[in-house]
């Protein structure tokens, strides 16, 4: 049956794993777990540490496409581990249908080279990158009502510690500019900066 299938009905293949995590303050155990439990041997795991979804230079992830050989199949816990936005997802899935490499997600094995299999994944890439704007939108709407609520009291020269944690929350993330942060929490883009710098030393 062309589109997804299971690993006992995929022929023989080596499998590549990979996993990422988007902060410093994040675990990958689970996620290895995760891939261990699916068959991938842990000397085939290659990781990404601290950098976002968004954020397409990820040495990690071009060594485990590097790694796979035709036949071969790249397994990954969660679309959302791999790529943030459908033309990354795009982007990848045109890498591995050059090289003959097929992608699983979870136990689901989808092959690039087949139609439908190339359908469930912009499907699937389209959710993530949809999940991704939702959070960014609640965020926002979040900000906003604390605004209007005089929790956040517009332009100030400095912001309370609990904001500018939240700050270094959210731009650790990935999922925000500068100009993001500057916008939310209505201050200059060099207090952003300062208080980014303020948070590393």
């Amino acid at each position: 049956m062309k589109g997804p299938y299971s690993y006992s009905s995929a022929m023989t293949t080596t499998l590549i794993g990979y996993a990422r995590c988007s902060t410093d303050s994040q675990d990958l155990t689970a996620q290895k777990q995760a891939l261990e439990s699916l068959g991938v041997a842990p000397d085939r795991i290659y990781t990404d540490h601290g950098l976002t979804g968004t954020n397409r230079a990820r040495p990690g992830l071009d060594q485990a496409i590097a790694a796979g050989r035709e036949g071969d199949t790249l397994v990954v816990p969660k679309l959302d581990r791999l790529a943030r936005s459908v033309p990354d997802a795009r982007a990848i899935a045109d890498q591995l249908q050059k090289k003959g490499v097929k992608l699983a997600l979870g136990a689901s094995v989808y092959d690039p080279t087949d139609p439908m299999g190339k359908m469930f994944f912009n499907i699937l890439a389209t959710f993530a990158e949809f999940e991704a704007d939702l959070i960014r939108m609640r965020t926002r709407e979040g900000m906003a009502i604390a605004r209007a609520k005089g929790k956040l009291r517009g332009k100030q020269p400095k912001l309370s510690d609990k904001q500018q944690r939240e700050l270094c929350r959210l731009h650790a993330t990935g999922d925000y500019s500068i100009s993001d942060l500057a916008d939310v929490f209505s201050v200059s883009r060099p207090t952003v900066y300062r208080t980014l710098n303020r948070h590393q030393t």
